[in-house]
């Protein structure tokens, strides 16, 4: 047990330099993600020889506070970076220090922040099952007037709902910057969504109304939706669908209706704003 404990210690000397160097370079304005990258691999080999993980027995519990605080920075680099792999696999590390060990060691305030983060997370990629499974975990209190959880949960209500301009609105309205990278994800998919709705719904469509339905200010951006659809804009200066039409006498599907709707709700937020 003594040589178990000498052990530790050693690792938790060596740990604590490379955590305040860390902590150092992460707190940067702007941070170095390419040396805080680094520091985390280097943190996370030390970690994998035990005395930091929950498993583990020890009754001291600084190494728990450096691993919770590395996976915590390790998670916000990986958004960063724009690596949601690296984020997924930093909050599933970060799981059992959130809902496992409230008796062993403080809060972090970082909490919040990140569980809200990955369930937008989810929300983003269109993972609504594991998105209800991820907030069964939390007190319906959360839920409910925390505003890092309760954003994502507007959120997918907006979605149920169809009230897309409503969606488009909350990216002005983040409860910190670092939901920016899954919001823009998210609103891409919408995007892309309503813009197969419109070219199976019009036969032409001016670029002035295009970028109106689909919220965007940035003719570039528009341009990169007609690349990605194959939309070629004609001397008229209007995307012309004719051959995307697949409207047959039997189908029921009410393309023209959703298409309206998308319009009204693109006016709406220009009354809004």
């Amino acid at each position: 047990m003594a040589n178990s404990t000498t052990t530790i210690d050693t690792r938790l000397k060596e740990a604590i330099p490379l955590y305040e160097k860390l902590k150092s370079e992460w707190n940067r304005k702007p941070p170095n993600v390419a040396k805080t990258d680094e520091i985390v691999s280097s943190l996370k080999n030390l970690f994998a020889e035990g005395g930091f993980y929950p498993s583990d027995s020890n009754e001291d519990t600084r190494g728990l506070h450096i691993a919770r605080d590395t996976l915590e920075i390790a998670a916000q680099c990986a958004i960063e970076k724009g690596d949601i792999p690296a984020f997924e696999r930093a909050l599933a590390q970060l799981k059992p220090f959130y809902f496992d060990l409230e008796n062993r060691i403080p809060e972090s305030p970082y909490r919040y922040l990140l569980l809200g983060l990955n369930l937008l997370c989810l929300l983003s990629q269109n993972r609504l099952a594991d998105f209800h499974t991820e907030l069964e975990l939390l007190p319906p209190k959360d839920i409910q007037t925390n505003p890092y959880i309760k954003h994502p949960v507007s959120l997918e209500q907006y979605l149920m709902e169809g009230s897309y301009n409503k969606v488009f609105l909350a990216k002005g309205n983040v409860p910190s910057p670092l939901f920016t990278f899954f919001m823009d994800i998210l609103l891409n998919t919408i995007r892309d969504e309503i813009a197969y709705c419109m070219e199976k719904s019009y036969k032409q469509v001016s670029l002035k109304e295009a970028a109106r339905i689909l919220y965007l200010t940035d003719q570039k951006d528009l341009n990169e939706i007609a690349k990605t659809h194959g939309w070629k804009l004609e001397a008229d200066q209007a995307f012309h669908f004719v051959n995307n039409q697949t409207k047959h006498e039997n189908e029921h599907v009410p393309a023209d209706e959703i298409a309206t709707q998308m319009i009204q709700y693109a006016r709406e937020m220009e009354i809004i704003i």
